[in-house]
Order: C-alpha cells, then structure tokens, then sequence
C-alpha cells in the first residue's frame, strides 16, 4: 500500500493537465463581407417606420382577419411537421445529455459470483460425511480516459451546437408553416373572387346573349351575333370549374397543414368573401439585421459549430490516449482455513496508436473539409435570405403600383361596356363592339383581383423573408400533451419533455473563444 499515495498523487497531476490542452479550431462566426454595404432604397419604398411598428412575431395580425388567426393558432398545435422539428429538439437533447457523460468515467462494471460444492460419499467409501463449500467474490472495475485533448470537450462542444441548431430549426418551422398557412388562405380567397367575377362576367354576356337572340328572332339581327355571344359566355363559364378545382385543391392543402385529411375545413365555410386593404409594413430593425436572425441562418451558424468541434474530435486521435483504471475485489469462502481478501489495483494506462497509415490524418482532412462546405452553404444560406427580401421587396413596390393602374383600367372597361352595350341597342355600333368590351371588362376584373392576391403573397413573403412568425416556446409546450402522455407511457424521460429550452436565435457575440464558452451553461439533459 506504500505505492498508492504516489499513485493518487500522480492521478491527481494527470485530472490537472488534462484540462490545458483543446486540439482543433475555436469556432468563430463566418464573415459576410457584403453585408454592411448591402442596403438598397428599395425598403423605403416598401416599409414604414415610425412608433406604431407592427410585432414581427405576430406580423399575420395586421391583416386583422380572425379566420386566419385560428388557423394559424390550430396549425401550430397540430401540424405534424412542427411536432418533427419539436421532436428532434428532445432527441438532440438526449445526445447532448450523452456526449456530457462522457465527461465521467467512461467504463464502469460490478461483477459477483457464489458458487457451492457439495461432497457425497459413496456407498463402502471411507471418505466421512457429506461436506460442502461456499465461495464467493466480488468486484468493482473503473476506466476513465483523461480528456487531455479536448476530445470529450470538443464532442460536447458539437453537441452543444447541434442541440442549438435544432431550436433554430423549430423556429423556422414555425416561420414557414405561419407563411404557408397565410398564403393558402389569401389563394383561396383569391380564387373565390376570381370564382364570383368569373359569374359576374358570365351574367353580364348571358344578357347580351338573350339580347341577340331576341334581335335575332325578331330580324334585327344576324346569327353571327347570336353565336359570338353564345361563344363568349360559354367560354368565360367554363373557367368556373378550373376555379372551383384550384379551390379545392387549395382547401386540401389547409387541411393538411392543419393535421387533418384531406377535405372540407370547417373554418373556411362562412369565410367573409373578399381580400383585405392592407396597411403599409411596419418593422422594427433595419433588413440586413433582421435577416441575420433569421432562424434558417442561425441554424446553418450551428451547424458550422458543430463541425467545427469535430475537427478537434478527429484530431485528439493523432496523441496518446492516457487513462486512469483501478479495482477493487472482495473474496472469500466457508472454509475455516483461510480468511476473506480484499484487493485493490490503481494506476494509469497508455495507448498510441502509431501504425494508422495515415487512418487518423485523413479523418482529419475529412473533418475539415465537412467544415468548409458548411461554411460556404451558410454564406449560400444569407445569399438566399438577401435574395428573398430583396425579391418580396421589389414585388410588394410593383404590385401596390399595378393595383393602382389596373383600377383605373378596370373602371374604364366597365364605362366602355356601359357604352358599346347602349350603343349596340340604339343601332349605332354592331355586336362586334359589345364583345370587345365584354372581354376587356372580364379581364380586367380578372387581372385586378390576381394583382390583389399577389400583393397580399408579396408582403407575405417579406415578413417571412425577414424571418417573422416564430415565438419562443415553454418546454412544457413544445411536445403536445397527447404525444408526451405516448412516449413517457412508452420511455423513462426524466422530465426531459417539459425541460425549458435556452435562446438559439442571436449571432454569439465573442467570435474568438471556444463555443463552449461563449455561451450561458445549457441545462442538464435530465432537468
């Protein structure tokens, strides 16, 4: 026993360095050299700010509609695909909650055993009596590879991030699915009005056609006219079940956003007919710096950290591997003769694995290059974001000025037809002119209303291009009851499901610390 004192000493020596050495690249948030100079007057035209800025996060309310409030409100409760995306939060949890253990002593075992013999004696035998013995022993082994490289640091570093990246995934779940729902309604809106004008068209060029037919009939008028009327009305009412196809197709996609099957929703049944005059954008924040909180771009931030990591993961293989074991046996049995014995081992152990051929090297060129095709599809990730604002931007300007322009033109077509009809009853024009006038009124309705829908998609699109539409969710919220009820019935969660989640959302603001330190402490795996 005189050993273990120097033995405890040196173990203790060993715990102390582990800790002073972290192989690999701290992570540091890619640059977008761009960025600073990218701001356009664009945005001018299409937002207005000032102190009644309208909540990112609830930005659908500025259309003031309560059918599309409830629906969004339902789709987030019951969509499947945010209940994917809450799930894998809970899953990369528990791999984080894995990746921490390794922190602890990574091979532990408790092993026993009794055995007993018993002794006959045969028949005519001078052995005695019967005799029997009782053995025993037990045992305690521990390992525990120090984490002189940061290997373990490193692997719960990458963790760490992935467990971040998929809060930032389940908010853009929520961004997308908002966005979505929005944009089904406002198309089924849409297609409704296109729907009633498409009839309203068909009434008018139905007049004419009992018009011509009665002209006709009485000799005042040719057949020709009689047909193009005909013609033109059951052209325009042959548009209609296109429409009501497109419009159930539309109700179909709601539904399923709604995590129902296909089918009637029951919420669009009395929906007021018609498409919202909508208030200019109001935002808070300049474009740019809302887009680098965008949920997408931050996952793909956290994901380059992860990998990151795993560069030093990858090269904590290319040193010595030095660990700590130690035992302790108990022994014994019913034998008088000799006495119980407890032994006990400790001491450090010391693998290098040399003879890799360049195994270890290229694991770590593999890493590094996984890194640097994540670090260019973040930067394709805010290109694309720019790109979208940039694209909702130019669209929001364009149709708020074709509004304009296709109003006016809507109403001279309307004058027009006025006009050709009384003229064609009073015999100054022929039919020719009534049918010109026609076509021009129905497309003109047509275009108004599209325009309209289009608009509506285009500040759609701007908020989401922002990254609006995502709250902050409670642990306790993030899996549906009925789900949790399932999978604690099913696994031990050890309140894993109801944990509180830490904010993922905001750029890390010391670029050149590792991750690990850059962040506030996550909680356990198990809180």
């Amino acid at each position: 026993m005189r050993g273990t004192p120097k033995a405890f000493l040196a173990a203790c020596v060993a715990l102390a360095l582990q800790a002073c050495t972290t192989l690999g690249p701290n992570y540091q948030e890619p640059e977008i050299e761009w960025l600073d100079e990218w701001q356009t007057n664009l945005y001018g035209q299409a937002i207005t700010t000032g102190t009644t800025e309208e909540d990112l996060d609830f930005w659908w309310q500025a259309f003031n509609d309560p059918v599309l409030n409830g629906l969004i409100e339902t789709a987030r409760e019951k969509n499947s695909t945010l209940q994917i995306a809450a799930l894998a939060i809970v899953q990369s949890r528990a791999l984080l909650g894995i990746a921490t253990s390794s922190q602890y002593p990574q091979q532990q075992q408790l092993n026993g055993s009794w055995s007993r013999t018993d002794r006959w004696p045969t028949e005519g035998s001078d052995s005695g009596n019967r005799s029997d013995l009782n053995s025993y022993n037990a045992g305690f082994n521990v390992g525990w590879e120090l984490d002189f490289w940061g290997r373990y640091r490193r692997g719960i570093e990458s963790a760490d991030a992935a467990f971040f990246a998929s809060i930032t995934n389940y908010q853009n779940a929520q961004v997308l699915l908002s966005a979505q729902m929005a944009q089904a309604y406002f198309t089924y809106l849409t297609t409704l009005q296109q729907i009633k004008i498409a009839r309203e068209n068909g009434d008018l060029q139905n007049r004419s056609l009992e018009i011509t037919t009665r002209l006709y009939e009485s000799g005042q008028s040719a057949e020709l006219d009689v047909q193009q009327a005909k013609t033109q009305y059951l052209g325009t009412m042959a548009s209609i079940p296109s429409l009501e196809i497109t419009l159930q197709q539309i109700e179909n996609s709601i539904a399923v956003l709604l995590g129902r099957p296909p089918g009637s929703v029951a919420e669009l049944t009395d929906v007021a007919q018609g498409l919202p005059a909508l208030p200019s954008l109001m935002i808070e924040g300049v474009p740019a710096q809302l887009m680098m909180r965008r949920p997408d771009v931050r996952t793909a931030a956290w994901q380059v950290a992860a990998q990151s990591a795993q560069i030093g993961v990858a090269e904590a293989d290319l040193y010595p591997s030095i660990s700590l074991f130690g035992t302790i046996g108990w022994s014994g049995n019913t034998l008088n003769a000799t006495d119980d014995n407890i032994s006990t081992s400790f001491g450090p152990s010391f693998t290098w694995n040399l003879f890799n051929y360049d195994r270890i090297e290229n694991n770590v060129r593999v890493q590094d290059a996984s890194l640097q095709q994540l670090i260019e599809s973040y930067q394709l990730t805010v290109l694309g974001a720019a790109s979208e604002i940039d694209n909702a931007a130019i669209s929001v300007v364009k149709t708020r000025e074709k509004e304009a322009l296709l109003r006016e033109a809507l109403v001279s077509a309307e004058r027009s037809l006025v006009l050709s009809s009384k003229r064609y009853q009073e015999g100054y024009s022929d039919f020719q002119r009534v049918l010109s006038a026609q076509l021009a009124r129905a497309g003109a309705s047509s275009s108004y209303v599209v325009n309209q829908g289009d608009h509506i998609n285009a500040v759609i699109a701007f908020y989401k291009s922002l990254g609006g539409g995502w709250q902050p969710v409670n642990g306790e919220d993030l899996i549906p009851y009925k789900i949790r009820q399932i999978m604690e019935k099913r696994t031990d969660w050890g309140g894993m499901l109801e944990a509180p989640l830490p904010a993922a959302n905001a750029p890390l603001t010391e670029s050149d610390v590792p991750l690990s330190e850059t962040n506030a402490p996550l909680p356990a795996a198990d809180e």
